[in-house]
């Protein structure tokens, strides 16, 4: 196998509040995106003969754009202003669209510089950034598997929900995209600006505003993270259980409807969120519910903004469930000869309802991105391997240990421990939290990560382990599964070299083979990352055409121009 790992570097660096005069926007006109990937929703959902609909290739160039593609480490060439109007090109070697599809109008140039200049005397200088390494970091992802072509025009930092209502009232008027903005971390492209427009981060907005103990509930705003959180309440008795990656933030945690190595106890994000405030397209503000945990008031309209990755609205506040933190925690790891035997313990320790709190599956590449990472104090088998949490009482923990083993040992367990102490514990589960960033941080240069998900019905689960995992080691590069097998959920990264055209065709495939084998097996396309730009096609498929109309129009009754997150999910379509 071909590495591609090599010694630790650094993150990127967060984003600067930084602004300049509204006339420059007119000025500058291109701006470099590094490492992008061109992505074209009107292609996203034909099929390509050679590989299923999901093939890209680099070299394509844009419609009426003669400069053609870029090469590794280019320069992206694009009006920052124009790109409110167009839409975003991809990799792909699909045919267009039928061309009786009408795509959102939205407003002209004069226009966007108009809305930035209202915005800033609306809401202050200082909460409206045009600086270009801003744009840059709000509109590209290192680990996002695809990346739209464009930047957003501006950046705006609301601190509270009057501003958020005043910027979508502002926007609304003179028809400019809005993108929510969170943690930054999500892997479809759920915040890029494939239309350009206005991004909204929420950085600013990351407190708590309430806290009632008694009735085991927080209220928050959308950019405090789901680790802060549980740090500031700790003190309560009580946690909030939904526990995404380590930069994962509330607004985009219920964007996605994430889960976590919890899930198989605690559920996902939707399980938590009791109320929301939300800010619609043209600047309205609502309240989803009240705040008690039960009721049979209306319709779900929290259901409803809860997986809607900022389509239907902007999420200004939460309410969310706390529950209480167990007496007893306890970390074990448990290595087996082949991926199957990890996949068929997890499946048949759900079905006999065996309470763990959460079970993760790691394979030995896994593993050994751990041992390489450092961290735990000590090295670890590089061989498949099963995460367990138990939590509860310590009489429960013990009862749960006790058939765990028993289930392991029935299916080819060759080791089970324990972390030895708290401290051993935390940096086990903490190297299992940070595992993809372990990844980029290992990675040599050029290389590039893609990361996905699938989940299927547990009893489908060592059928597609098993598979995947063979198609992935058949690479003879870096890849590797790893997720949340105790509620069917797992996800596959590799990483492989941007440079290589025909390197990229082949990961491209085994992706798209492992998607498409999870639908066959009544699965979804993804259990956790959202649909975002890269899985438009594949959400189709899952769900067909008739579905996602009723989506659309769900939208479009919101958001009738189409000016809330566009391009994510799926295209706006109406027959000429």
């Amino acid at each position: 196998m071909r590495s591609l790992i090599s010694v630790p570097r650094g993150f990127p660096a967060s984003p600067r509040v930084l602004h300049c005069r509204p006339s420059a926007i007119a000025q500058r006109q291109f701006f470099p995106l590094r490492r992008a990937v061109r992505w074209d929703s009107s292609k996203a959902e034909s099929k390509n003969s050679g590989n299923e609909g999901h093939k890209n290739n680099a070299n394509t160039e844009s419609s009426g754009n003669s400069s053609g593609s870029w090469t590794t480490g280019g320069t992206l060439v694009a009006s920052a202003l124009a790109a409110g109007i167009g839409y975003a090109y991809a990799v792909t070697s699909r045919p267009s669209k039928p061309q009786n599809l009408k795509q959102p109008q939205y407003g002209s140039a004069k226009e966007f510089e108009k809305a930035i200049a209202e915005l800033r005397a609306a809401l202050g200088e200082e909460t409206i950034s045009t600086d270009e390494d801003d744009l840059q970091q709000h509109g590209f992802s290192e680990w996002s598997s695809v990346n739209a072509d464009r930047l957003p025009v501006a950046i705006a930092y609301p601190t509270n929900t009057d501003d958020v209502a005043q910027i979508a009232n502002i926007c609304h008027k003179y028809k400019m995209p809005m993108v929510p903005y969170s943690g930054g971390s999500s892997l479809e492209a759920n915040f890029s600006a494939p239309h350009g427009g206005l991004t909204i981060d929420f950085a600013m907005m990351n407190k708590v505003l309430e806290l009632h103990e008694s009735d085991m509930d927080v209220v928050v705003q959308p950019s405090i993270q789901w680790m802060d959180l549980n740090e500031k309440i700790k003190d309560s008795g009580l946690f909030f259980p939904v526990d995404p990656g380590p930069s994962a933030m509330i607004g985009g945690m219920i964007g996605t409807n994430c889960s976590g190595t919890n899930a198989v106890r605690y559920g996902t994000m939707k399980d938590w969120v009791i109320n929301l405030t939300v800010v619609l397209a043209d600047g309205r503000v609502i309240k989803t519910r009240r705040r008690p945990r039960k009721t049979s008031a209306g319709y779900n309209l929290t259901g409803l903004f809860v997986g809607s990755e900022g389509t239907l609205g902007l999420v200004t506040e939460a309410t969310l469930k706390l529950t209480p933190i167990p007496e007893q925690t306890r970390v074990g790891v448990v290595t087996f000869p082949t991926i199957r035997d990890a996949a068929s313990t997890a499946m048949q320790l759900v079905r006999k309802g065996i309470q763990v709190q959460c079970m993760e599956i790691l394979d030995e590449i896994q593993m050994d991105v751990i041992n390489r990472a450092g961290g735990t104090g000590r090295t670890w088998k590089t061989l498949p391997t099963l995460f367990f949490k138990f939590s509860g009482t310590k009489a429960g923990v013990a009862d749960s240990i006790n058939l765990t083993k028993t289930l392991a040992k029935g299916n080819n367990a060759s080791s089970f421990e324990f972390a030895r102490d708290e401290r051993e514990a935390h940096d086990l589960w903490s190297a299992r939290k940070q595992s993809l960033w372990s990844m980029l941080s290992l990675r040599e240069r050029g290389a590039e990560v893609w990361s996905t998900d699938v989940a299927v019905p547990i009893s489908r689960l060592p059928d597609i382990i098993e598979i995947s995992k063979k198609e992935l080691d058949g690479l003879g590069i870096f890849a590797s599964i790893l997720g949340h097998i105790g509620d069917g959920n797992f996800h596959a990264s590799i990483l492989y070299d941007r440079t290589d055209p025909e390197e990229r065709d082949r990961v491209e495939k085994v992706v798209y083979d492992m998607v498409d084998r999870a639908l066959e097996m009544e699965g979804s396309c993804t259990g956790e990352h959202g649909v975002g730009l890269g899985k438009k096609s594949s959400l189709k498929k899952e769900l067909g055409p008739a579905t996602i109309d009723i989506m659309r129009s769900i939208k479009k009754s919101l958001d009738p121009h189409w000016l809330l997150n566009p391009g994510k999910i799926f295209d706006y379509e109406t027959e000429a």
